[in-house]
């Protein structure tokens, strides 16, 4: 099997979309060689998959990103709200929030925030990103069949411009070939859930006038609920370029060419409110929403990220963000055995942290297409305490109860009531901001390539037991003592303290992972701290 091998790289990536991409540049920062192979010819061009929330922005931050994101998505920087309306000409309309983040409380938590950048937008960015870092991407390559053993992957990409055949031998496959994922149908891997929730027909089209009828209302979506004509309208220039998602309804024998230009753009006239609208219909695009979620996460060498492991409404953007933020998990885990930093026992608390947080959004997201009344959505809001209960909880306090964390506790739930984001184990590390070298920095701008040790500078000890252990087990982990002792490296920002933020005392230590997670805290101080964080680096790898 090993035989006749034209290329052998750490890790193959199947899909090149948001989630392949994301995962692409994640490894090339940790310094992973791997191949991409995406079977379209190009990033997508049509304009979806908006919503980046905070997290990912975070990710994104870590990955030196953001700003070119940001730079990228300028022209809806000031579209911030969802509103609902019977017509937008009628008096039938309502917030149902006009901000995302009303009076700036987002800054307690994050450095970072939401961004509103269409998948057409963003994935370029990622592509030029990504190959600046050193990534192997090509486009018009598919998979044609893959066979793994004990040691590796071994798979056959087609080139769809030449026809050229590629057998490529990897440790390590990444699966984020979407919803239908032939790699998880291979795999014999099942779904759970509900399975289809509703379908759309995604409209692009062009309106000189139809800025005028919005006027000075900047949403980030405006779902339209007239029974006649309902639907969602989204901007993409806020000048003459719109979407329109209209609803669907395979089920009663509507297809796709009962769409005509001249349907669809009546039914936009009507849904908003305005007869003589003029609309060029420019693209139509059909798609699905759904809840389900896979069984396993993987199987072996091979693993699911993204649609291929879970599918999400779309409302709250929650699918694309959470896989994201799979490829992140991943990506570190993957570098860690990789490097042989980490036992392969690591890769297995891929699937433990993430599924349960898969199944605990996509239940939310559904939830969230009941309560904006999304366009083809029959079911009930359900549970989420109101409009806005959970968004940010949902987005950025999830937790791991269970995985490549010591002491979290298993019994609590994988999203939380409430805000909480104090140092416990398992959850995203909290985000204060720190002086360094006359600047200024988050904490979470210290985590990326390594685990990160974070101790009052006046107990060196916790430091010097790093740098220990970090030597003798070869792995990745940098310690920084916070405070205005001689040696600090870092300073309080406006006299925080950062042992009460980060939920320890002064004698006590926290242990974050390169994903910015608190993997371990001690609150007090250790009799012997190069021992115990030698035992407790020992049990996070999977070398105990």
């Amino acid at each position: 099997m090993n035989e006749n091998v034209d290329l052998r790289v750490p890790v193959l990536i199947v899909g090149g979309s948001l989630v392949g991409l994301s995962a692409s540049l994640f490894l090339s920062r940790l310094g992973v060689r791997h191949l991409l192979v995406e079977k379209h010819s190009s990033t997508s061009t049509h304009p979806r998959g908006r919503g980046n929330n905070v997290r990912t922005m975070e990710i994104f931050r870590a990955a030196g990103a953001e700003q070119l994101i940001r730079d990228a998505a300028s022209v809806l920087a000031d579209n911030h709200g969802i509103l609902q309306a019977g017509s937008l000409t009628g008096d039938d309309q309502e917030w149902l929030f006009k901000e995302i983040d009303p009076g700036g409380g987002l800054a307690r938590f994050s450095p970072s925030g939401w961004c509103l950048c269409s998948q057409n937008d963003l994935e370029p960015v990622l592509v030029a990103h990504a190959r600046a870092q050193g990534s192997e991407l090509r486009f018009s390559t598919e998979l044609i069949t893959f066979e793994q053993d004990a040691d590796g992957v071994t798979a056959v990409v087609k080139s769809r411009e030449t026809g050229e055949h590629t057998t490529v031998r990897a440790d390590y496959l990444v699966a984020a070939d979407g919803p239908r994922s032939p790699v998880r149908q291979q795999l014999g891997i099942g779904q759970t859930g509900p399975g289809d929730l509703f379908h759309n027909v995604s409209i692009t089209f062009r309106s000189r006038r139809l800025a005028a009828v919005v006027g000075e209302r900047r949403f980030i979506v405006c779902y339209l609920t007239a029974p006649e004509a309902d639907g969602a309208l989204l901007p993409v220039d806020n000048e003459e370029r719109w979407v329109f998602h209209a609803p669907w309804r395979p089920d009663l024998g509507e297809t796709l060419e009962d769409f005509t230009d001249e349907r669809c753009a009546e039914h936009i006239r009507r849904a908003v409110g305005a007869p003589d609208l003029d609309v060029e219909i420019t693209g139509k695009a059909p798609w699905h929403a759904a809840e389900r979620v896979a069984e396993r996460y993987g199987s072996g060498r091979v693993f699911l990220a993204g649609d291929s492991a879970h599918e999400m409404s779309p409302t709250g953007a929650f699918g694309s963000n959470t896989g994201i933020q799979d490829a992140h998990n991943l990506a570190w885990k993957l570098a860690a055995v990789i490097g042989e930093a980490a036992g392969p026992g690591l890769l297995g608390t891929y699937e433990a942290e993430r599924l349960p947080v898969a199944k605990a959004t996509s239940a939310r997201a559904s939830a969230r297409s009941g309560e904006h009344s999304h366009p083809g959505y029959a079911g009930s809001p359900g549970p989420g305490g109101g409009r806005r209960g959970g968004m940010l909880t949902v987005a950025l306090g999830y937790r791991y109860v269970r995985g490549a964390v010591l002491d979290a506790d298993p019994g609590l739930p994988v999203v939380p009531a409430d805000m909480s984001l104090a140092g416990e184990p398992g959850t995203r590390a909290p985000h204060m901001w720190l002086g360094r070298d006359g600047g200024r920095v988050s904490t979470l701008d210290l985590y990326e390539k390594s685990f990160v040790l974070l101790c009052d500078a006046r107990y060196p000890e916790w430091r010097a037991g790093a740098e220990q252990v970090a030597k003798r087990l070869s792995v990745p982990l940098e310690a920084f003592g916070i405070g205005s002792a001689p040696g600090a490296d870092l300073e309080p920002g406006s006299g925080a303290d950062w042992s009460a933020v980060h939920g320890t005392s002064a004698e006590g230590a926290v242990l974050v992972r390169p994903d910015g997670f608190v993997a371990w805290r001690s609150e007090g101080a250790a009799a012997d701290p190069e021992a115990t964080l030698y035992e407790v680096m020992l049990t996070l790898l999977h070398r105990g």
